[in-house]
């Protein structure tokens, strides 16, 4: 059975590249973060502010909805929980999208959703 070494900690917020070894996150244990958007909770996972990368997890409440907007990133989103729709799609539990950087979309889910979010800058 994997214990954890004396002296380390789970972390309970957005983690950055580690210089040496592992630093790992309690993601469960870190509260859900308005987005901005009504309905659309975050709980950022890993950010690096060098490089612009950011992994997060994103709860959808029952019904929001996001109307047309665009990331200056890639944005790679895989379904984890229920269901997630965009203008042309519903994508499922084990679905996954990726989406070109200033790709207009929409977002929504009707039943909930939970969905992994992975966004890298864009090639210049």
């Amino acid at each position: 059975m994997f214990q954890k070494p004396a002296g380390s900690s789970d972390r309970v917020g957005p983690i950055a590249p580690p210089v040496a070894g592992s630093v790992y996150l309690d993601a469960d244990e870190a509260a859900w973060q308005s987005s901005g958007v009504e309905g659309f909770w975050i709980r950022p996972l890993f950010e690096n502010p060098l490089s612009g990368e950011k992994t997060w997890l994103m709860k959808v409440d029952p019904g929001a909805f996001a109307p047309s907007h665009a990331h200056e990133e890639l944005e790679q989103v895989y379904v984890l929980q229920g269901s997630f729709y965009d203008q042309d799609r519903v994508i499922g539990a084990g679905d996954f999208v990726c989406r070109a950087p200033g790709e207009p979309h929409t977002s929504g889910s009707e039943e909930g959703a939970v969905v992994l979010l992975v966004y890298s800058p864009a090639d210049r």
